[in-house]
Formats: C-alpha cells, structure tokens, sequence
C-alpha cells in the first residue's frame, strides 16, 4: 500500500469515526450503559474503530517488525498529519464561507488553489503536511501559521521541560535528534526557552506581603560567563515566611562579582539593591533576617529596614566549624559543639564556648571554637527566644531541601552564558517540581480518596506550613508587638 493511499484511508478513516461518535453515545444511551464519568467522550479505540487501528499497527512497524510510534513516517506521525490536514480543511473551508466542491463557491471571487508541502516539526517528530491555500492569497492557517517550523504547545512544552530538568542546549538537540528525528538548531531552542523570561521577569516583580516575620538567604553556586571569563558566582534565593506560616520564594538574585573577589563597596551596593527591590515590591518591615554572616548584608538590611534582628544562620555555623575537622572526628566534634547552641542562655551558651575550647577537640580543633567567636554578636539574637522560636531559625530544612534539588538541577551545566540563564532556570526548576509534586498529590487522592503527605510529595517551597508556626506567631507578636498585625 503506497504512502498516499494508506493517508487516505486514514483520514477516511477518522471522517467514519466523526460520523460514527454521535451513534456509539446514542447506542449506549438506549442500551442503558451509563459511563464511569458522566459527560466523558467515548474511548478513542471505539471511535477508530479496528479497520483503521489495523491498519496503523501495520504502518507503525519497522523492518525488525517492532514497533516505531514516533519519528518521521511513524504510526503517532501519521496520525497527527492525518488531524492537522483535516483541521487546515476546515479552516479554509470557514475562510471561504463553503466546503469543498460546494456549488455555493461558484462567483464568490476566491476558491482553492491546490495545495503546498511543508514540514513542520512536533513531538512525535517532523510531519509532512499538505498545506491548502487560495486563489487570492488571504487564507492564513491558525493551527499551522505561515512561515512558522514548528507546531508550538506539545514540543515547546517538551523543551521547556527538557531545560528545566537540567539538559543544555546542545544536550535537548541531541535528545530531539535520536529520539524523535527532529532537527531544531541551538537558536531555535534558545528562543523556545526564552519565551518564558517574561513571565520569570513578572514573578521577579511581582508584589509581595507587607511583613515578613522571618527572612532567610542563602545561595547556590553557579558558573556564569560574564565578560568572555566563566567566574562561579552565588545565585541568592530569599525565602520569607508570612504571618500564616506559609514560605515563598521571594526572589533570585546574581551578584555582579563573584563572593571571594567582591570588596565591602561591592557587596553593599549588591545587597542594597536587593533590599530596595523588596521594598519597592510592597516589604515594609521584616523581624528577623537569618544569613549565612553575607559581607556588607547587615548594613543594608538596616538602611531598608532599621529594625530588624540578623541572625546568622546556625547550620551554616556548624557547617563552617566543622570544615577544619577530619570526617573522623566529625561526629564526637559535633556533639560537643551542639551544647553551645542549645543552651538554654547566651550566658550557657558562652560557657559551653569555653569549656569547648579547653576541652581536648577544642585543643586540637581550635579553629571550629573561633568560628562561633568571630559570629557570636550575629549568632546570639535567637537566644532571646523559647525553642519554638529558635528552630525557625536554625533548623533550614526547607531552603536546605530547595538548594538541595536546584544543584541537582545546576551540576550537569558546564556553565550559564548569562545571569538571565541561571535565573531562568532556577525558576524553571522550582515550577517543574512544585508541579511535579502537586500532581504526585492529586494521583494519589483520586486513587484513595486521602491526601498523602510524604517527604516526596511534600511542597518544596512555595506555601509549604512552617510547624510549629502558632506558637512562635504568638511569642514572635509578643516580643515585637504591633510589627506583624
């Protein structure tokens, strides 16, 4: 059966199982059948019916006999050719005002004009289309505009996705290469993923809430181009948690000059944008603001919001004074280290410093007891505070986890050719598995009526519950009364 044959009686194929829709839910009205999902269209394998998914199973089969459902000249391409031919009908059919062969068309002034080729490239692969057109010129097909390469939705969809799990420009044309047989150049996919800077654009505009009882910042590293050198630079991610509890990725933020090079000038000028920008976006005060020490952080944050508490966050901390120490030693070091910050007092607190730095790991170790030294104004705000409170501040398993998955996301670029990139896909990434997530959730309590709540399901981020957050509201509003309502 030769290639135009068999497209024929495809389509005639689906014109039969238009025609036979209304007699299969008539049929099964009048035979008493009642569907699992009332208003749901009858299955696609009743509407073909087997002549025709007989005849697919035959065209879809490779010289090996197995099966081939995507590509050029595969079973899932026919069928999208089959249904963008018939719908380019229609369309010239509703830009005449008649359908084909009608004798309304006689002196209307426009008729058909034959037909033109055109390959386009979908999600199953590049497609052959006959395109109609006519006689003065006017048609301009929707579904498949003029001059356009592609058929948008499903496979800028797939790239989008593609770049948000992490593949790189060239790794995406690859993929479109050996498994659909599609040829986009790096242009092509450039701008494909560009199309959603706008929206990254308004979500980094976007107006926030007025207060924010706590604000933590923290930054993945990322090597960027910048100026023909690729430099590792922090992208900074702000996450505040509103007066319901709910955490919100608030922005994404590069620094101009990477952290080891950048002086206090450079760094101020950086977080004093980054602080204006807030502000300008509706922040009118913030309690407290948990970092990582960020050079030159303080002295912004004052000049926006004077009075705010910085606290330096305690993981970091801990994660700083163990770097010094051999992986050995890590675990004893550690417990002796966690009496500092959980003692009841910052007198305690200081006690427990100094009975480290005589004890014999803070005689071999010396350097994990400056560390806490060198923070100690930074690091005893939270002190002031019940446990409630001080687990806000120093348990960050929430930016922890978000930071966790973005590097996931970061590590297989070799480098991002601009600060646009990396904001793009940090954003793109966040979506994806926010997504993901929400679907995981929706599956499993159409499935048992229940709604799952696992590390895996879990919100990432964005409106994720802070625990125990009524019980540091209510001390949060005590200590700082009229700041938060």
């Amino acid at each position: 059966m030769t290639n135009t044959r068999g497209t024929a009686a495809l389509t005639s194929g689906f014109t039969q199982a238009h025609e036979q829709t209304g007699n299969l839910a008539r049929a099964a009205h009048h035979s008493g059948q009642e569907s699992a999902h009332p208003g749901q269209e009858p299955p696609l394998r009743d509407l073909l019916g087997d002549q025709v998914l007989d005849l697919l199973l035959e065209r879809s089969r490779d010289r090996a006999g197995g099966l081939r459902l995507t590509g050029q000249g595969s079973m899932l391409g026919e069928l999208v050719k089959a249904v963008l031919e018939r719908a380019l009908e229609a369309e010239i059919s509703s830009h005449l005002g008649y359908g084909k062969h009608e004798v309304a068309g006689h002196g209307t002034g426009n008729s058909r004009n034959g037909k033109i080729g055109k390959t386009v490239q979908t999600g199953v692969g590049p497609v052959r289309l006959a395109v109609p057109r006519d006689r003065a010129g006017t048609f301009e097909p929707v579904l498949v505009p003029k001059r356009a390469g592609r058929i948008s939705g499903g496979l800028d969809d797939m790239i989008i996705s593609l770049y948000a799990h992490g593949m790189s420009v060239r790794d995406i044309q690859h993929h479109l290469r050996q498994v659909y047989d599609t040829e986009l150049s790096h242009e092509a996919i450039s701008n494909i993923t560009d199309a959603v800077l706008e929206e990254v654009r308004a979500w980094q505009a976007r107006p926030l809430e007025a207060v924010y009882p706590v604000l933590f910042l923290d930054a993945i590293v990322v090597k960027v181009r910048d100026n023909h050198v690729v430099q590792a630079k922090p992208a900074y991610l702000a996450v505040g948690i509103d007066a319901e509890g709910a955490k919100h990725v608030l922005g994404i933020w590069l620094a101009k000059t990477p952290t080891e090079s950048a002086t206090a000038g450079e760094s101020a000028r950086f977080w004093a944008s980054v602080m204006g920008d807030l502000k300008n976006r509706g922040v009118r005060d913030v309690l407290i603001a948990c970092t990582d020490g960020l050079n030159g952080f303080e002295d912004a944050v004052h000049m926006a919001f004077p009075h705010t508490i910085v606290q330096t966050c305690v993981v970091h901390l801990i994660r700083n004074a163990l770097r010094p120490v051999a992986r050995r030693d890590r675990a004893a070091v550690a417990a002796e280290l966690k009496k500092i910050y959980t003692a009841p007092t910052e007198q305690a607190a200081f006690d427990a410093l100094a009975d480290f730095a005589a004890s014999t790991w803070g005689q071999r170790y010396p350097q994990a007891g400056r560390v806490f030294e060198a923070a100690w104004d930074r690091f005893t705000p939270f002190f002031a505070f019940t446990p409630a409170v001080r687990r806000l501040l120093y348990t960050t398993n929430g930016i922890e986890s978000l930071n966790y998955q973005l590097r996931k996301v970061t590590k297989a670029r070799g480098h991002f050719p601009g600060d646009d990139a990396v904001v793009k896909l940090l954003w793109l990434a966040i979506i994806n598995i926010e997504d993901k997530r929400a679907r995981e959730r929706a599956a499993h309590k159409e499935k048992t009526g229940r709604v799952k709540s696992s590390p895996g399901t879990a919100r990432l981020i964005e409106g994720q519950r802070t625990i125990g957050w009524r019980e540091a509201l209510i001390e949060l509003d005590i200590a700082y009364p009229g700041r938060i309502r």
